[in-house]
């Protein structure tokens, strides 16, 4: 029994030893198989994340872009596209809250402004020049609208327009209607927000869509303001916006005498007065008789001849317009209106968007560099997501019907 027992043998220690190598190199062989799949599990739904949100922000400003200038379908001779009568698209933000207009910036290049009439949108036009600054406006009745209602395609807390021949524009909330007498009130009569000039009878007034894209760099998120209130984030994460504006070479020319009742009377941009004449209600008038921002009469001939420069001589392809083109002048409708905006701005036909995302895990982001705006806390390449950037153009319809 006792040299039984003397016989059983074990493992040694050497024999665990080399028993536990192979164990272990066996469970990282496993490991090493098992973590990309692990790592890919994690990716891809950060990475169809990514793709959505910049298809969302995409289709936002593609679908206010193709339509910004849309002007009222009736209206005199104010009707038409607004890149007739001022900038529908402006590189700031514009409106009741934080306008950049009211800092004296004129160029962002992260933020955009877009204006244009939706179709069937309401619309009116100055019956009775009201004083500045007012709360109401007095108005004539709306087509089509029954006898006890004449102005039933209006309503409180619609974003509207008022503009005139002159390129002077104000964009407004409608606080209350009075359908007797035919007052629109507006909020426009607060302190620091009054109209920028008196309209005179025949100013066109119509509900508008605007828009003001921009990017909040403390929250890295794409903006929507809606002009008056309110602002929403529509997509997170976004380390980059950038927009590009590409313009007519040519000069804005006179195609009609001002006194002729039909238009259209100039290739683009606001008609300038009559030869002779200035606005009686733009005071002082700083383009002289029979001038405005762009256009001045010609000291040789008495003619109206373009005043801005032509920016590529014989030939029709866009010029791609910077900060300095946008922002030095002249001004419409002059230097010193509340609402002046850039006269190279009537020139734009296309605009170019740079929209950027990172993925919203910081696990799957590397240091900052040219893969990643914003860095992150991950170490292996095989983990990381780069972001994703995509640029498109678009070119508004109502921008280019003369092209």
């Amino acid at each position: 029994m006792t040299r039984g027992l003397r016989s059983e043998r074990g493992f040694t220690l050497v024999e665990l030893l080399i028993s536990m190598t192979i164990m272990v190199g066996i469970t990282a062989a496993i490991f090493s198989i098992a973590d990309p799949a692990r790592g890919t599990f994690k990716q891809q739904p950060e990475v169809s994340d990514m793709q959505q949100r910049l298809r969302v922000g995409t289709s936002y400003m593609a679908n206010d872009l193709m339509m910004a200038g849309a002007g009222a379908p009736a209206g005199g001779t104010l009707m038409g596209s607004l890149m007739n009568f001022f900038a529908p698209v402006q590189p700031i933000r514009t409106g009741m809250i934080a306008s950049d207009l009211g800092q004296g910036i004129f160029y962002r290049p992260d933020a955009i402004t877009i204006m244009y009439v939706p179709p069937n949108a309401p619309q009116t036009s100055v019956v009775d020049p009201m004083p500045q600054p007012s709360s109401e406006l007095k108005v004539t009745d709306q087509p089509n609208c029954p006898h006890s209602s004449p102005l039933c395609g209006f309503h409180e807390g619609q974003r509207v327009i008022i503009f005139d021949e002159t390129g002077s524009f104000d964009d407004m909330t409608l606080t209350q209607i009075q359908e007797s007498p035919l007052h629109l009130q507006h909020n426009k009569a607060i302190p620091g927000n009054t109209l920028s000039k008196r309209y005179d009878v025949g100013s066109q007034i119509a509900v508008i869509e605007q828009r003001t894209f921009y990017r909040n760099a403390a929250t890295n998120q794409l903006m929507l303001y809606d002009g008056d209130q309110r602002d929403a984030a529509i997509v997170d994460n976004v380390v980059g916006l950038a927009f590009e504006y590409f313009g007519d070479p040519r000069p804005a020319f006179v195609l009609k005498p001002a006194t002729d009742p039909v238009g259209p009377w100039t290739t683009y941009g606001p008609r300038p007065p009559a030869l002779g004449a200035t606005p009686y209600d733009m005071d002082p008038w700083e383009y002289g008789p029979g001038g405005n921002c762009i256009f001045q009469v010609d000291g040789g001939t008495g003619l109206q001849v373009p005043r801005l420069p032509d920016l590529a001589p014989n030939s029709q392809g866009l010029v791609q317009m910077d900060e300095d083109m946008l922002s030095d002048g002249p001004f419409c409708p002059n230097s010193t209106s509340a609402s002046r905006f850039d006269a190279d701005l009537l020139r734009i036909r296309k605009i170019g968007v740079v929209l950027r995302v990172q993925v919203a895990s910081s696990e799957l982001r590397g240091p900052a560099g040219v893969l990643f705006r914003n860095a992150g806390t991950g170490f292996s390449s095989r983990m990381m997501v780069a972001d994703q950037e995509i640029r498109f153009e678009v070119t508004p319809r109502n921008f280019n019907l003369g092209r």
